[in-house]
């Protein structure tokens, strides 16, 4: 068959079509209307056909991820029989993806039509890329079909070829063999082999039959201990196939005492077992269940083969199960959980990891556990170096994910090179440039957080120990301080090391660097303390008086300030505009993260000067009765009362979160209804919530779900982890008091300008928390920034109004009578 004819698979054959244009003189005594209709009809098809793969083939170059493009692109190359484009879109789509079970059984089937003996090799590598991905047993029937039909060292039953095939059955049985309701296939197909090399031995070869006919028998007493479906048949046959040997038994009995008892008691017991397991097979066998209830059963399913304690039963569940749920990172992460406990190491679970992260490659969690079981199995550096690279190449939710990537590939690296028992030798050099890598790419993200702290105390600890480089130590510390210099924990433990290696003169000189700084919270204060406590228990008198000397004055200052700052005026909530600003926020932030506090005698010569403007900002900003101010127009509110309510935004519905769960990690497809039956067992569900993204109007996996009272609430919390459409979903109780202190203290957090938080790609965004702080719920009005406060528009922001001058022998009114004015009126 030429290559360029259409290739369909064996078990559907297409019609014949001539790609050579006949001749004018040719087709013109032959043409009719029906054959001229057909005709045309079948250019338009192939018109469109050609224009949608155009179209394919470009979204497919913008965009190589569209796994449906690229499922759709296939199957219209096949109709048009572009063989060579066909395995060119083939090879990416797998390189991209692993493939379902029925696109490698569709590949191997058009490939299969067009073998050769010359091209049987690459055809079998097709099979085993195949079924490296899934075990199905349709492809491994396939396979060995194919290979016993096409391979001539089979067929012709060579000494080679019957090796060769034996080892492949071997192989299916434990990889589909114990599939309960189509591994027959496996074991059927097995005696029909050996059962075609038994009619190939000569029948005066007593001796060679004899040993064929127990090697069959052997298979039909594996096949009997096996809990699969038809076993009953299966025992028929086998009853009748000893007959034919000789065998006096009874075919309508259930007794195989006389054949073995060790038998018969196998049997009895895979009959129970698949009794037991029946209404499990049953249970994920039903095609009108959703995907939620089909994932549960096979949950189920998997737990009890766990129970029974046979590992290899345990594997066919798992296989079947990532089959029908290839992309749920939650089952692969217990699938392979599982063999790390069961089988340690070795190729299996290595396989099994590399199959996970094609499958859910934005997982960080399987990428990290993939490293670990390749440093168990001893992989050279040259493999988990690749298996590292390919994993900075994913995108995934949180930074976090990176920042554990990275100390992974670490830790791996420093406990082989302190190993005795290695055989690579490992420079310290990739250690340091992993580090440096890291530093460089997360740094910006997770500014000011602990995590990063960690990572470069970490770093400067591996630079002593095994890198032996205390200049490179100090290196990792002052570059670190250089982008971090605001983060009180990070001058701490670059003190720490000094003093752990003893150096009193250096670990002093931190302090005198950083002592006045500007810290979070009590910060400022801390590290003056600390500093004292230092000279104290390490430097002598005269360093102990110097400290003090520098630091009363610092401390003396940070007092007036917080005096200052408790004595202020409470002001507006957050977002009121000041009157008459003296600078603006941004101007304010090119000062810098580390701006020292004005010296305490500057402070005091202002300091009247201040604290009557800031009475008097107190005065004005005090609202006694919002329904007696006066408008700018000089006319009262309340005859405005119209004007005002269609000022106001409109009254948003309000959710208490009283008695409310929080939802997180929901899947895209989670509806209503599927949180609603989640919840039926627990029952009380009074509302549900599920939030969406206010620009694309896509669900942000967050949802709330109100309950009657406390009681059904508890209940729901309980269910904390449970798996809801393929994904663990976590449930907190809603706390919306929080949830306020949370903004509020997000929007003062950092030192400077510098901020903690990080941006990651819409496509990778994931909730970190339970109460997520930026939230909107329902139509609740959300202020941003410092200098914005909600009131009426009829009246006048407090601040920005011109107030009348007040004589300069005239006293100032108190709020009280201030208040007394307004109420005559």
């Amino acid at each position: 068959m030429d290559d360029t004819e259409l290739l369909v698979s064996s078990d559907q054959k297409m019609e014949d079509a001539s790609t050579v244009n006949p001749t004018p003189a040719e087709t013109a005594p032959l043409s009719s209307d029906s054959d001229s209709g057909e005709s045309d009809s079948d250019s338009e098809d192939e018109s469109e056909s050609n224009q949608q793969i155009e179209t394919l083939d470009s979204e497919l170059s913008a965009n190589p991820y569209n796994y449906d493009a690229y499922v759709q692109y296939i199957k219209l190359l096949r109709k048009t029989a572009n063989l060579e484009k066909l395995r060119q879109a083939r090879e990416a789509m797998s390189g991209m993806f692993p493939l379902s079970p029925s696109l490698w059984l569709e590949w191997a089937r058009d490939e299969a039509s067009l073998a050769s003996s010359d091209n049987v090799p690459e055809i079998v590598k097709l099979y085993e890329r195949g079924i490296s991905d899934y075990q199905s047993v349709s492809l491994w029937c396939d396979y060995l079909n194919f290979l016993r039909e096409f391979d001539p060292s089979v067929h012709g039953y060579t000494p080679d070829g019957i090796s060769k095939m034996r080892s492949l059955f071997e192989r299916a049985i434990p990889a589909a063999g114990f599939h309960v309701t189509e591994g027959n296939r496996i074991w059927e197909g097995y005696r029909e082999f050996e059962q075609g090399i038994l009619d190939t031995i000569d029948k005066d070869d007593l001796e060679e039959r004899n040993k064929q006919i127990q090697r069959i028998r052997s298979i039909f007493h594996r096949h009997l201990s096996v809990p699969l479906k038809d076993l009953n048949s299966t025992l028929t046959t086998y009853k009748a196939w000893e007959l034919e040997q000789g065998t006096d038994l009874d075919i309508r009995s259930d007794d195989l005492s006389k054949v073995s008892p060790q038998v018969a008691a196998a049997n009895k017991k895979a009959q129970q077992m698949y009794s037991e397991r029946a209404h499990l097979e049953e249970n994920i066998s039903k095609k009108d269940l959703s995907d939620t209830e089909k994932f549960q059963h096979f949950m189920s399913y998997i737990k009890f083969e766990q129970t029974s304690g046979d590992p290899t039963r345990v594997q066919a569940i798992y296989e079947r199960a990532v089959a029908e749920f290839p992309v749920s990172s939650d089952l692969w992460i217990d699938y392979t959980s599982y063999l790390d406990r069961t089988l340690k190491v070795g190729k299996a679970i290595t396989h099994a990891y590399s199959r996970a992260t094609r499958s859910c490659p934005w997982t960080g969690d399987l990428w990290t556990r993939y490293l670990l079981a390749l440093e168990r199995g001893s992989a050279s550096e040259k493999d988990i170096y690749a298996v590292f690279e390919k994993s900075l190449q994913c995108t995934f939710s949180s930074f976090e994910e990176y920042l554990e990537l990275y100390l992974t590939r670490v830790d791996g690296l420093r406990r082989r090179m302190i190993s005795t028992t290695m055989v690579e030798t490992l420079d310290y050099s990739l250690i340091r440039e992993t580090f440096q890598q890291a530093s460089d790419y997360l740094t910006p993200q997770m500014q000011n957080t602990d995590s990063l702290v960690r990572l470069h105390a970490y770093w400067a600890n591996l630079e002593l120990n095994i890198g032996k480089d205390l200049a490179g130590a100090r290196g990792v510390w002052d570059s670190f301080l250089k982008k971090s210099g605001g983060m009180l924990a990070a001058w701490l433990a670059y003190i720490d090391m000094e003093i752990r290696l003893g150096h009193v003169k250096e670990a002093r000189s931190i302090y005198r660097r950083c002592y006045t700084r500007k810290f979070d919270g009590t910060g400022s204060e801390d590290i003056c303390h600390g500093w004292l406590r230092f000279e104290r228990e390490h430097g002598a008198l005269e360093d102990f008086d110097h400290a003090v000397q520098k630091v009363t004055p610092r401390l003396e200052e940070l007092q007036l300030i917080r005096l200052q700052q408790e004595s202020a005026p409470i002001k507006p909530s957050a977002g009121v505009k000041e009157a008459n600003p003296q600078k603006s926020t941004r101007e304010k932030r090119k000062a810098g993260p580390n701006v020292e506090e004005e010296s305490s005698a500057k402070r005091q010569k202002s300091k009247g000067q201040k604290m009557n403007d800031e009475d008097a900002e107190g005065k004005t900003a005090t609202v006694p009765n919002k329904k007696n101010i006066k408008s700018g127009t000089g006319k009262p509110a309340d005859s405005k009362k119209e004007e005002t309510e269609d000022a106001k935004p409109g009254k948003p519905k309000i959710f208490t979160d009283e008695c409310t769960a929080f939802l997180s990690n929901l899947s895209a497809k989670a509806q209503e209804e599927d949180i609603r039956k989640f919840f039926s067992d627990v029952g009380g569900v009074a509302s549900i919530r599920i939030l969406h993204d206010k620009g694309t109007g896509k669900p942000r996996g967050l949802a709330y779900v109100d309950f009657v009272d406390d009681e059904h609430l508890a209940a729901a919390i309980a269910k904390n982890r449970k798996m809801l459409l393929g994904k663990k979903i976590s449930i907190a109780r809603s706390n919306p008091k929080k949830g306020k202190k949370d903004f509020t203290r997000r929007g003062n957090e950092g030192s400077g300008n510098s901020k903690d938080t990080f941006q990651v790609s819409d496509k990778a965004k994931a909730p970190l928390d339970g109460e997520n702080d930026g939230e909107k719920r329902g139509n609740e009005v959300e202020l941003r920034g410092k200098n914005t406060f909600a009131v009426p528009r009829n009246v006048k922001a407090l601040g920005f109004t011109t107030p009348k001058p007040i004589a300069e022998d005239e006293t100032p009114k108190s709020n009280d009578e201030f208040r007394n004015m307004f109420l005559k009126k």
